[in-house]
C-alpha cells in the first residue's frame, strides 16, 4: 500500500524533501511523477534534470509565468524584489487542470511516487477545493505513494496523510544570495 506524505509550513524546504523522495525512487528504478501547482519556471533544477532521469522521471507544471500571493503587491526576498499578483480565475483554471492531470496519470502510469507539489496551498487560497484533493486521494493505487506540498494544509489534508512534517524556519541569514542548485 502506497503513502501519503505531507510536508507543509512556512519554511523552506518542502519541495526539496519531496525531491529527495523522488531521487531515492528513481534510484531505484521506480517511476516517479511531478506535477508542480503554480510553477512554472524551466531554469529551476528539479525541471532540468527531467531529460537526464527520464523515463523515470517526469515532471509537470500547472502554472502561468507570475508570482502568486493574495494580492497584488511587491515582495522582497533575499534582497531581490518580487512584483506579486493576486490570484486570478485562470489560475484556478490551472489548478484544476492539474488535479485532473493527476488522476489520470494515477490511473494510467500508477506511479511508483507521486508528488503533488504545492496542492496544499492552492486548497488554502480556494484554487482546489479540499473534498476533491481528497477524493483524489481515495482514488491512489496501491503501488503508489503520494506525496503533497505546500504552505498552508488544512486540518482535513493533514488528518489523511500518513506521516505528517511542518518546515518552519528558525533561522536564516537576513541578507543572502538566492543560490542556484540550492533554492531553485
Amino acid at each position: 500500500m502506497g503513502y501519503i506524505y505531507l510536508y507543509y509550513g512556512t519554511g523552506g524546504g518542502k519541495t526539496a524533501n519531496a525531491l529527495g523522495l523522488a531521487l531515492r525512487s528513481v534510484g531505484h528504478g521506480k517511476n516517479v511523477v511531478i506535477i508542480q501547482f503554480f510553477k512554472w519556471r524551466k531554469d529551476i533544477g528539479e525541471y532540468l534534470v527531467k531529460d537526464r532521469l527520464a523515463p523515470n522521471y517526469e515532471i509537470y507544471q500547472f502554472g502561468r509565468e507570475a508570482w502568486l500571493g493574495t494580492e497584488d503587491k511587491t515582495e522582497e526576498f533575499a534582497g531581490e524584489k518580487f512584483e506579486v499578483e493576486g490570484v486570478k480565475e485562470n489560475d484556478k483554471d490551472l489548478a484544476r487542470k492539474a488535479l485532473s492531470f493527476a488522476l489520470q496519470i494515477m490511473q494510467e502510469k500508477k506511479p511508483h511516487l507521486l508528488v503533488l507539489d504545492e496542492v496544499a496551498l492552492a486548497v488554502h487560497w480556494k484554487l482546489l477545493d479540499v473534498k476533491k484533493v481528497l477524493e483524489l486521494l481515495d482514488k491512489v493505487p496501491e503501488e503508489t505513494t503520494v506525496v503533497i506540498t505546500g504552505r498552508y494544509a488544512p486540518q482535513e489534508l493533514v488528518d489523511r496523510a500518513d506521516f505528517v512534517n511542518i518546515i518552519q524556519d528558525v533561522k536564516m541569514p537576513k541578507h543572502f544570495k538566492i543560490t542556484e542548485g540550492i533554492q531553485y
